[in-house]
């Protein structure tokens, strides 16, 4: 953002606050002189054991609602550094409050702590070789979107933050999450428990910001940060469609309905509502079908097909036209057919929606310990977090940090979710210092911060 702007946004937020927000919460004089170089000494400092608890996090994955011993972990280290410290909530998360040496408000940060059902591929000393029970089927658990340096960089936060606990003018909360990639079937998880059991109350929290570990979407090598202003996540709804035909012999189709044919014209006709119906110009949709099931036997025609898929988008009236078109195309096509589709459409996360002037407040904080580069205006991107539901209570900032290895073309590096997946742990200094640096700037309100008020949402 150019000086200018930033100048005309500090001033305008400024009044805002003056008016609106208590006394304790109104601008101090700015951050002190040297504090930034004692973040970054005591960042330092822990480092070493930042990457043993990422490794010993990264050798004992748990999936969702089962993070038993990642919490118990957790919950131990936070009582160390003499932190009020909640255990059990949303199941197996963690809460844990840092009061500062004065009044002041109240900065949340929150990591994540569920593993996926994947198995690793990475030859590491510390690779994963657990396994588990999951959607009826043995499977591998890795932490291949890098929820274990997420755990340990909050950590590494939560240790630096404790020792300069007299210089703070407010309170940081520290929420470790489980199951941010979703609950196991028939249970409630994540982010909207964390916020049911009150993890944004006790103390209430007037700003969060959470970090993300991230092969592409714009990053450079190790240390690179970015984040943009509004929507930087998509929104992300469970598609479920089924097709009910006629089961009959394979041998004589034209005496049934075949649901398979009928399901893959819908797969296709759903494709088309992307690329010939919506205005793309306002804003990327996706479309995906990612299972698609039938049939017992190879000549029997069967009596239903099933497919599963996601939605992603960026708009709110977008999202409604979406599920207004998926319904229509599924049960149109299969109407002419002679089948019946039944569409379900889950509403998942929100859009991961940064307030725009707490975005503006902590770019300094960011750009200044960023060190494979930054971008303040990053391209969102069409993948999804439950980060959103806290963006709906408070004002909050959700940013990416670059875990390529020198020399890595992005292009090439396996993504979040690979088997291949792979965290450089030189960005973990990075990430400890982005997290202390937000919030010690944001606690001295230099520059000036959103007021305490529920996020409005794109």
């Amino acid at each position: 953002m150019p000086v200018s702007l930033r100048f005309h946004a500090a001033v305008l937020w400024l009044a805002t606050l003056v008016c609106a927000v208590p006394a304790h919460a109104q601008p101090q004089n700015g951050t002190p002189p040297g504090i930034h170089q004692e973040v970054d000494r005591r960042a330092a400092e822990v480092n070493a054991q930042v990457i043993a608890w990422r490794r010993d996090l990264h050798e004992h994955p748990e999936l969702g609602n089962r993070e038993v011993r990642t919490s118990g972990m957790v919950a131990t280290e936070l009582k160390r550094l003499g932190l009020e410290v909640r255990t059990g909530v949303a199941k197996t998360g963690v809460v844990a409050v840092l009061r500062g040496g004065r009044p002041g408000p109240v900065m949340a940060l929150r990591a994540d702590m569920d593993a996926l059902p994947v198995t690793e591929q990475v030859d590491l000393p510390f690779k994963s070789t657990v396994t588990t029970e999951y959607d009826g089927k043995r499977v591998g658990v890795m932490h291949a979107c890098g929820h274990d340096a997420h755990t340990a960089m909050l950590l590494g936060a939560a240790t630096v933050l404790s020792a300069m606990k007299a210089q703070l003018p407010g309170s940081v909360v520290f929420l470790f999450q489980p199951a941010e990639e979703g609950p196991p079937a028939g249970e409630k998880g994540g982010a909207e428990l964390m916020i049911a059991e009150g993890a944004l109350d006790a103390p209430k929290v007037d700003a969060i910001f959470g970090l993300h570990v991230f092969t592409g979407h714009g990053l450079g090598t190790t240390g690179s940060l970015v984040v943009r202003p509004g929507g930087i996540m998509a929104a992300s709804d469970r598609l479920a469609i089924t097709i009910k035909g006629r089961q009959t012999h394979g041998a004589q189709p034209w005496s049934g309905v075949d649901p398979v044919v009928v399901a893959a014209q819908v797969i296709m006709g759903l494709q088309t509502i992307v690329s010939r119906q919506m205005d793309l110009t306002t804003g990327p949709v996706v479309v995906t079908i990612g299972t698609v099931e039938a049939g017992s036997r190879y000549n029997i025609v069967p009596e239903e097909a099933r497919m599963t898929g996601t939605l992603r988008t960026f708009e709110p009236q977008m999202r409604r036209e979406i599920h207004r078109r998926v319904e229509q195309t599924a049960t149109r096509i299969a109407e002419s057919a002679g089948a019946v589709a039944e569409v379900r459409i889950s509403d998942g996360t929100p859009v991961t929606w940064n307030d725009p002037a707490l975005t503006s407040a902590i770019i300094p904080s960011l750009e200044r310990v960023a060190t494979g580069g930054f971008d303040p205006n990053v391209a969102p991107t069409t993948t999804a977090e439950d980060f959103s539901r806290y963006q709906e209570k408070v004002p909050g900032v959700f940013a990416f940090l670059g875990i390529n290895p020198a020399g890595t073309d992005p292009a090439s590096a396996a993504p979040n979710h690979s088997p291949r997946f792979f965290v450089d742990e030189g960005a973990l200094v990075t990430g400890v210092r982005a997290l202390a640096s937000v919030t010690v700037d944001y606690l001295h309100r230099t520059p000036p911060a959103a007021p305490p008020a529920a996020a409005s949402g794109p």
